[in-house]
Parts: structure tokens; sequence; C-alpha cells
């Protein structure tokens, strides 16, 4: 997005004294969040601006929000003077989830919220980032990168890692961005991943070498280039993009297939690079009607709505030739230079840039006139072509060096195309080890941006429109990222003027606050949102609750005498004391979290658990539990902290140890215990993961998060 995304981007690079100047300008009087929850849209004023707010389930009839549904979260913003909708503006929202029993109260005022959530600190992290974009890598082995590149380029999050039966070559995004397709032309299949989940939910048996991918303007269909080597089998499968079932195979030609569409989706167009044709495809009855004799090697097919034509590159006779979307005619041929490659129409539909990588030049078409207007030189080996709104990108196979033309500066027939360039890493985008079909440069949700991966580098940079070089840059976890793709979950005007909106899923109930923030003209509100259990959903997590902790003891602990450590387990459903269990651990270990030790407990009556422990020495200490048959984890449960005086004896040595929760070995090396017990105090708690007191080495990752 424009401002208030770079500005949330460079806030989470910040500290917190920095993102509190970030929004000093907005630290005004800002009403709290509201005592009860207002219709569906919810609305405030502030300087002039009305703000309404709404979140429906996508599905219809889905009545209040549930945990669960898919919702469209809304924000619509006006001028109160004059009703007239306010574009091309920045806002933010967060969605974040209040603890269980408490309200948003002047403890934390609206502007406060806002602040931490732009400033990103993991302690501040909402239960749902409406303004976040996640960027994907196609990599050179059977693997897809999905990072979070708002959380800080130079540290980003790696979310997941989706793992494919062969190297991907191309991929295709539906229009609301749930489903991505990905062709794998070694294993035969296209996958089928949820960017919900980031998970490969399907593989699909398109056909023989599923290469390139192509989904209709109005998504019904997904087309897949069948590059078999036997012509019976070489052509294209069309799948079913809702259902997953591939609608017909067509065998159109030999060689590699590219393809394009009409705008109205009524007829598609397949070259073949072997028989120097280009296939004629009624979409309605799935059926060839013609075959178009265009040269002698076809490599390249783009639509231009302008024109209402195909335009087609031949990379052996240096030919761009023009298919009528009606006629199915040739209605126009023109002539370059022979070693032709991607061919792809700016916006506006009316210039066509044709790159060739063999002579080093650029060919600029103008569809009105069916003209070459202009050539260009570029750098070595020019093999692909990608567009902001003001620039066309030109990436190189022999240099590092991306090529930047102004579309505003072209259409003059005869002028020599105008370039500016910014380095696109340090190795050339053409040493990686496996080309890709997909863009290797794409645009960035902010506003005259770019995302660039280099293979060589594994490095995938952040281009600002402007800039001499790229703004940041970030690895891509020892992965050639050969293709790039950005699936944006941010609150974009999309439609109607003045509205912005998104879709996310609502993960968890509860109640929430949703915090708005818009920078220019300042904004900060907060309002207040009920997300009620979905009850299927509520019965499994209450089979899959853990036990409640309560540790019992009054006593101090002193170094070199055992200490009895004891708790209480609860069934969390019946409310009645855990009895019975026999796989309870207790995990002790120092402030310095250096070492540990794990000792299965033994059951002393009414639910209660006990260890001994022998303190080594004099230190702060910190005991957690554990019960697998109850879902209890060490990291969710209340850990006791207490102190160990010096005593008057000598320290016994302890081995340090990571032994397993019922390994003897951990028993077998602790100091044998001496007659008298002490029981630790209890008065010290902490929560599960807060204070820092917790060891990360005992943590367990977030989920989703590596």
């Amino acid at each position: 997005m424009r401002a208030v995304r770079d500005r949330l981007r460079l806030a989470r690079g910040l500290s917190g004294a920095g993102a509190a100047l970030l929004l000093a300008l907005a630290a005004q009087a800002v009403p709290a969040a509201v005592d009860s929850i207002p219709p569906s849209p919810w609305r405030t004023v502030q300087q002039g601006i009305a703000v309404e707010l709404a979140i429906q389930p996508v599905e219809p009839g889905g009545g209040a929000l549930r945990e669960g549904q898919d919702v469209a979260v809304r924000l619509s913003l006006s001028d109160t003077a004059t009703g007239q909708p306010l574009s091309r503006l920045d806002p933010a929202a967060w969605m974040v989830l209040l603890p269980e029993g408490k309200a948003a109260g002047p403890d934390t005022t609206c502007t406060e919220r806002v602040e931490e959530l732009v400033s990103g600190g993991l302690l501040s992290r909402p239960e749902l980032d409406l303004n976040v974009y996640f960027v994907l890598a196609m990599n050179q082995d059977a693997t897809v990168s999905v990072v979070d590149p708002l959380f800080g380029f130079g540290g980003t999050k790696l979310l997941a890692m989706l793992s494919l039966q062969s190297p991907g070559e191309d991929w295709a995004l539906t229009a609301d961005q749930k489903r991505l397709f990905i062709s794998q032309p070694d294993a035969g299949r296209v996958a089928v991943a949820d960017t919900a989940g980031w998970k490969v939910t399907d593989q699909l048996d398109a056909g023989l070498r599923p290469t390139r991918l192509a989904l209709q303007p109005d998504g019904a269909y997904l087309w897949a280039g069948l590059d078999a080597a036997a012509p019976e089998g070489s052509g294209v499968a069309v799948i079913d993009a809702r259902t997953l079932a591939v609608a017909a195979r067509i065998p159109t030609g030999r060689g590699h297939h590219e393809i394009a569409f009409t705008a109205d989706d009524t007829f598609a167009f397949v070259t073949n690079a072997g028989d120097g044709t280009v296939s004629v495809i009624d979409v309605r009855r799935l059926a060839k009607v013609k075959d178009v004799k265009t040269g002698t090697k076809p490599v390249s097919i783009d639509y231009s709505s302008l024109a209402d034509a195909v335009y087609v590159t031949d990379e052996t006779e240096g030919t761009i030739v023009a298919v009528g979307g009606r006629s199915h005619e040739v209605i126009a041929r023109m002539t370059a230079r022979p070693g032709l490659g991607q061919i792809r129409f700016a916006p506006g539909s009316r210039f066509g840039f044709a790159v060739n990588p063999e002579a080093d030049a650029l060919s600029v078409v103008d569809a009105s006139r069916n003209r070459i207007v202009q050539t260009g030189e570029m750098l070595d080996g020019p093999d692909q072509v990608s567009f902001s709104d003001d620039l066309a990108y030109i990436r190189h196979r022999g240099s590092e060096t991306v090529l930047m033309v102004p579309l505003k500066e072209i259409g003059e027939e005869g002028r020599t195309v105008p370039v500016v360039d910014f380095p696109g890493g340090e190795k050339p985008f053409g040493r990686g080890i496996r080309p890709s079909l997909a863009p290797g440069i794409v645009r960035s949700p902010e506003t005259s941006a770019v995302l660039v991966a280099n293979p060589a580098d594994q490095v995938i940079y952040y281009y600002k429109e402007g800039m001499a070089a790229p703004m940041g840059a970030f690895r891509n976890y020892d992965r050639e990222p050969r293709a790039v793709l950005v699936v944006d979950r941010s609150l974009r005007e999309r439609g109607r003027p003045g509205t912005y909106e998104t879709t996310t899923q609502l993960r968890r109930p509860g109640r929430y606050q949703v915090a708005v923030f818009l920078d220019a003209p300042r904004i900060v509100h907060c309002f207040d949102a009920q997300v009620l259990a979905d009850p299927v959903m509520e019965a499994r997590r209450r089979e899959v609750q853990p036990a409640e902790v309560t540790w019992v003891g009054s006593a101090a602990a002193t170094a070199g005498d055992p200490v009895l450590l004891r708790v209480r387990l609860t069934d969390p459903r019946t409310g009645k004391p855990a009895t019975g269990l026999t796989d309870v651990v207790v995990m002790t270990y120092p402030a310095s979290g250096l070492w540990q030790k794990r000792q299965s407990a033994r059951e002393i009556g009414d639910g209660i658990y006990e260890v001994s422990f022998v303190p080594p020495s004099a230190d702060l200490y910190s005991a957690r539990v554990a019960c697998p048959s109850q879902h209890l984890d060490f990291y969710q449960a209340r850990q006791l902290n207490f102190q160990a005086a010096a005593g008057a004896l000598p320290r016994p040595t302890l081995t340090p140890t990571l032994s397993h929760p019922h390994s003897r070995s951990a028993r077998e090396r602790a100091p044998p215990p001496r007659a008298t017990h002490k029981v630790a105090p209890y008065a010290n708690w902490a929560d599960p993961v807060g204070a820092g007191l917790v060891p990360a080495l005992f943590r367990s990752p977030s989920p989703g998060r590596a």
C-alpha cells in the first residue's frame, strides 16, 4: 500500500521509543472503545471524516460473527460535509483479542493500543492483522517459501514451507487469493495450495508435463499447457478452478505452449512452438476451432483489449504477429530481429513490450496502429517484462541490473526508448540453477514498489521507485527464489470508491478491539466486536483442554537440601481433582537456563503430585509441569519460581542433562536425597510465557511460525 504501509514496515524495525515518536502526532484525546456493541456497520466521526466499519460473513445468511467464519471487513471513509467518498487513502486496521473477562478500559487507550501495534513487537502482535501481505518464493528445489515481509525486511518470518512433488515451474493465484495452483512438470501434477493454512491440499493429474498455467479472466477455468513429447499428449488441460475436476484435455500441437484469452472469456489462444501455429479454442464448448499459422517457432503471446487481438512473437523469424480475437485471422505482421522472446502489454493495453534475449533489444508495439514504433538496446539477455503504473521493468539473464522504461515517455515513433536502472542484486539473474517461466519481478502492495527475486543471490529485494538501489532485502533461507508472488491480505480499495476491504478468518472466539488508524487526515479509533464460539469447535476444544495447574506449598528452600515440589492438577471439564495419573513430569531449572532436570511425579492424593528436588546452589529456580494424557505441555502450565538460600553443607554437584521426561539418567545423576524435606513456596507464580523467565530452549514455537 502507500504511506501507511511504508510507515508500518519501517516502524517495525524501530524500538518502542521510535514507534512512539512515529505516532506522537496521533496522541490526541481518543474515545475508548464503547461499552456495548453497536449495530453493524460501526460508525465514528473525527475531523469531519465519517468512518464506518462493517464485518460480515462471506457466506450469505451467516448471522452473528462466529469463530471459523470467513468474513469481509469493510472500512468506508467519507466527508461528512459533502458525503463524498474519500479515495486513495491508506487506512490500517487490526483485530485484538482481549483477555477473557476483560474489556478495553482506560488503562489501555486506543492511541496506546495503535502505537503498540505499529511498533510491531512480538508481544504486541494482534490476533488478526488486516494490513499484511505475504511473499512467496518458488525455489529451485521442490519447495515454496512463504514469508511475512512486513515484520521487517532483514528480519522476516518464515510462515511456511510448502513441499511439492517436483520443482515448480509456473503458478496462478485465484482472484480471491485463497487458492494457488503450481505446475510441476517433472511430476506431471498441478499442486493446489490453500493460502489460509499454507498447505498443499491437492495434487491434480493434469496430463504429461504441465508447465505454463493461466487462469481465465472470470476465474472459471485453470488452463495448463502440456509440454508432452508425443503429439497426442501435447496441448492443454482445462481444470474447473472450483471443483478441481479436469474438464477437458485438448491436443493442440507440438512443443511448448503459451496461453492467452479474450477479455470476455470466449476464446483461448494456445501457441504450439513445434508446429509454428496458434490454436484457437472455443471456451464454452472446450473444443479447438482453428489452427492459425503464425511463423516457425511462436514462443510468447499476450492479449490487447484495445485491439481485441493477440500478439505472438516468433523466435526464429523475429516477427510479431497479430491475430484477431474474433476473426481468428492474421491481421498484422511486424518484423523485428530473430531471437524474440516474451511479449507483455503495459497497463492500458496499447503498448506491447517484446524483449529479444539474443539481440539484447526491446521492441515496442503500438496496438492501435499495429506497428513497431520504438526500439531500444538492452543489456545482456533481456528475458522478462513486468509493469507498475508508471514503469516497465526489464530483467536480464546476463546482468544483475534491472532497466526501467517510463511509460509516459513511450509511443513517439522513431524515438529511442528512454531507460534508467537500478542494481537488482550482486549476481546476474541467469546464474541460478534452474530458470522459471513465472515472473521474477512483481508489484508490491505498497504504491510504486516492486519485489525482485535474484536466484543467484538467494535474496528477494524490495525496490521503491525513484531510489537508486533497493531499500531492503531478505534472504530466502538458503534457497534460490526462481520466481516471486504476492498474496495481499491488506485493506485496499477494491471497487467502490472510499471503501477499503479485505477478507479474513475469525480464528478464535471472544471480545475483540478493532483498532483503526489513518495517517492523513489523522484518525485513531477503536471499536468493540464480539465473536461467538462455534458449538462444534468449542466441544472439540473442551476435549483437549489442558488440566488446570495449582502449585501447593509454603516452606523455603535451601541449597543442598531436598525440597518437595507439589502441584495439584484439576480436570477443567468437571472441576474435580485429576487423580490416577502416571505421566506427570516436573521440570526444574535455574534462572540461567543452562541446565534442566525432569522428574516423574508421584501422586500423594486428591490430585496432588510431588517430586523431590535438591537445589545444587543458592539461586532462583523455576519449575514447570507437563502431563500428556491431560493435554498439558510445559509451555502451557503456570510456572513456580522459588529461591534457594545458601546452605551450611557443601553443595553437591549436579550434572546438567537434557534427558527425556521419563529417562532414568536424570534421576540417577541427581544428588542423593537427604532425610529432611522442605516444600517450596508458591508466592512467586508467573504466566506461562511471561517475564522472560522461561529459557527459549523450553518454549514451544508459535503456531505457523518458524
